[in-house]
């Protein structure tokens, strides 16, 4: 599976929190890699030393596309390199 890496802001969750796919950074890696948003999608969620694996959804409440992820499975930059073998 080819999943995307896609900016997220990690501040910008809902009350159920979901990290909300509105921001700039996130609309421009979208359009960047030409990804349409789809309920089910998977896509690697991205900030500047954080990263996190979610599953998109549409939520009616707020009319935005959002994505479920794990707050317990956010990995840090350096962990990431170091599982990598990339130090």
């Amino acid at each position: 599976m080819n999943e995307q890496k896609v900016f997220a802001d990690f501040n910008n969750a809902d009350s159920q929190g979901r990290l909300r796919l509105n921001c700039t950074g996130t609309i421009e890696d979208l359009a960047r890699h030409k990804v349409w948003l789809k309920n089910g999608q998977n896509l690697i969620l991205y900030s500047e030393d954080l990263e996190v694996d979610g599953v998109v959804e549409y939520s009616i409440e707020e009319n935005i596309w959002v994505a479920v992820i794990s707050w317990d499975d956010i990995r840090q930059k350096e962990d990431i390199l170091v599982q990598d073998g990339n130090f």
